[in-house]
């Protein structure tokens, strides 16, 4: 998927909401657990419900590589399930030396068809170049994140700026706003008008709204630029609004709510009034 279709799926849609199918085997209802493949029902409903509401699907492929070779069945048989309309992300978080990055790079792109993956960029540009070779594909640099640990390194000073600043400016130079997009975490809002400066272009992949705490609000109004230029992922808030039977049903409400919200704010920045 190409920039303009993603952007045009945002306007056809009125929404920038991206459903993350980080799918615990041990969390899904229990009535689920005695048909052959729990985890693929589960997804396939929660699809069949959020969909209307939504322009993409994160899988964080952790809980499914945990499972091993079943698991990476299940994860394929999701990506084909999801509508060709929807951008399919791997949270894969990978990054290594051009020849594995290149294997990893075939396996998301080709092998599994996802239309994006997230890389980690501490490495350097040869660990990263081999997934911005792809046409039509995305590669998403982990940029600033949410977790405790983000100030061990991301938030060390570097001179007159931040480590992730650094690493912003410079990554922002390997590829394009065709093929590269940054992770910002939803609860460093707090930083986010200063980080459009330094990529105002780009397209942020923003985790942490809903169970994490981030502010849909907050986000949007520092970060949202003319393409929109925000996809925000909710994840917990979501798939697992119900334990129960009505888990489907309750998860098609919740993303219908942040979906009428997007809707709103997109027309007050003026996004959703463009053909």
């Amino acid at each position: 998927m190409n920039r303009q279709q993603l952007i045009g799926q945002i306007l056809e849609k009125k929404n920038y909401l991206c459903v993350g199918l980080d799918t615990d085997l041990s969390a899904i209802p229990a009535f689920l657990k005695s048909v052959t493949d729990p985890v693929f029902e589960f997804n396939k409903r929660i699809i069949d419900s959020t969909r209307e509401y939504c322009i993409g699907y994160k899988i964080n492929t952790a809980f499914y590589e945990a499972q091993g070779f079943r698991g990476w069945e299940t994860m394929q048989k999701t990506v084909d399930y999801i509508p060709s309309t929807h951008f399919k992300i791997a949270d894969a978080k990978r990054g290594d030396t051009g020849n594995s990055s290149m294997q990893y790079a075939r396996a998301f792109f080709e092998t599994l068809g996802f239309d994006a993956v997230t890389v980690a960029p501490y490495m350097g540009e040869d660990s990263v170049r081999p997934f911005l070779e792809y046409k039509d594909k995305w590669t998403i640099l982990l940029g600033l994140t949410s977790n405790q640990g983000a100030k061990d390194f991301e938030l060390l000073r570097l001179g007159d700026e931040l480590l992730y600043e650094s690493v912003l400016k410079k990554a922002s130079r390997w590829g394009t706003t065709e093929n590269l997009m940054f992770v910002i975490g939803a609860t460093r809002a707090d930083l986010l008008a200063k980080i459009r400066k330094h990529t105002p272009d780009h397209f942020y992949l923003v985790p942490g709204v809903g169970a994490q705490g981030g502010s849909l609000k907050e986000i949007s109004d520092k970060g949202l630029n003319t393409d929109c230029g925000l996809l925000v992922n909710a994840s917990r808030a979501i798939i697992y609004a119900s334990s129960g039977e009505d888990f489907a049903e309750k998860a098609g409400k919740v993303a219908a709510g942040y979906a009428a919200e997007m809707g709103s704010l997109l027309y007050s920045a003026g996004i959703s009034k463009r053909k």
